[in-house]
């Protein structure tokens, strides 16, 4: 055997060398490893007691808490309706407008401001004697020309007249005829008589008043019925187009309500106040609402007569939502509750309660859920909250 035989076969190692040299390499990871495990389990221990230790204590504290003294409100279905109230003012039904159609001096009045007329009642009279003879003249010519035509018209069945002169007179007749229609018209319109039956709210007929056609002489206005315009939001046209009749409350009459009944809602809005006019028509047969009068208007929008209402205040926010407390079993149990009209500050629930639930109104900011509570008074209405 010579020497590079020998050193081969000193340097190859056995088997048993090269895994103890392997294990030796694996036992410090192998003790880092464990350590890791060690305190991850000391770590997760620790946070256990931690928790069972806090909720011990949140348990004592519960446990020694005493009982908050709450009121409570018995859910039973009532009525609640989502309105709104909007200004509104007073129009008369009908306004007319009186205008002198000829021209003359007023030499009478027969009626005073304030006054009831019917229909045709003569309000004033106008100097007529130069209409008088006009009318007197143009009878007069239109007669003559009547007993002309009856003449020619004779003589042409006896071929004494010619078709031409028929024809002259008859265009003659006809024309003395309309002037003195014409001339009856305007004797007649010195008699100034009232168009429609109403109220005399102005009257500017004084006698010795001379007056132009188109001068306004008096002023009649139909109070019967009025109509109140009210200018209704973009937003609640489509709720308005549903409704029919409103409840009108009258300041000046010391609040007194009037039911009306729609009568026109405009179809273009007024382009500065974006608003839509609507006109409702309130029968007045006493007269007690006058014109320009300020009233608001009530609209309902939608109206639910068994609702479970609860006030506003009882509904606390929480993570984005709201909630209420009802007392069940002696204990505040928290409820996530969905709202839906609101009528002053009354809300209506319409989800999360249901009939019979007693809900905390007075004391429910200072409970939380899972509390002992003691009911000292339970309400059925609202009303009986404050009492």
């Amino acid at each position: 055997m010579n020497d590079k035989q020998v050193s081969d076969k000193i340097d190859v190692p056995t088997p048993a060398a090269t895994w103890s040299r392997r294990i030796w390499g694996i036992i410090p990871w192998l003790f880092f490893l464990l350590l890791l495990v060690a305190i991850a389990m000391l770590y997760m221990r620790i946070t256990a007691e931690k928790a069972a230790l806090k909720a011990e204590k949140a348990h004592a504290l519960k446990k020694e808490r005493p009982a908050l003294n709450v009121i409570t409100l018995e859910m039973a279905p009532s009525p609640i309706q989502d309105r709104i109230r909007l200004p509104g003012d007073v129009d008369p039904w009908v306004k007319l407008d009186i205008t002198a159609e000829v021209r003359g001096r007023i030499v009478s009045k027969k009626v005073t401001e304030g006054q009831r007329v019917r229909k045709g009642t003569l309000l004033a009279l106008i100097d007529a004697r130069d209409y008088d003879n006009a009318l007197a003249q143009t009878r007069a010519d239109y007669e003559s020309a009547r007993k002309t035509l009856k003449r020619i018209q004779s003589l042409h069945r006896e071929k004494l007249a010619t078709q031409a002169q028929l024809d002259n007179i008859v265009a003659r007749a006809n024309a003395l005829k309309a002037a003195m229609d014409t001339a009856r018209l305007n004797a007649d319109r010195c008699r100034i008589r009232a168009p429609a039956a109403g109220v005399v709210n102005r009257l500017d007929a004084e006698p010795g008043r001379f007056l132009n056609p188109g001068q306004q002489v008096a002023e009649i206005l139909q109070l019967d019925r009025v109509k109140v315009r009210v200018g209704i939001p973009e937003s609640d046209v489509a709720a308005v187009r549903r409704i029919d009749h409103f409840n009108i409350e009258v300041a000046a009459l010391g609040g007194r309500i009037f039911q009306g009944k729609k009568y026109f809602l405009s179809r273009a809005a007024d382009m500065q106040a974006r608003l839509y006019d609507l006109f409702i028509e309130v029968n007045n047969p006493k007269q007690a609402i006058l014109p320009g009068m300020f009233v608001r208007v009530e609209i309902i929008k939608k109206a639910v007569p068994d609702a479970l209402v609860v006030p506003l205040y009882a509904t606390l926010a929480r993570a984005g939502g709201r909630i209420v407390y009802v007392v069940r079993d002696g204990r505040a149990q928290a409820r996530p509750v969905t709202l839906d009209i609101q009528e002053g500050w009354r809300v209506q629930v319409a989800g999360g309660l249901s009939a019979g639930d007693a809900v905390i109104v007075v004391g429910q900011r200072a409970v939380h859920d899972g509390d002992r509570v003691h009911v000292v008074r339970q309400v059925r209405r609202i009303e009986e909250i404050d009492r």
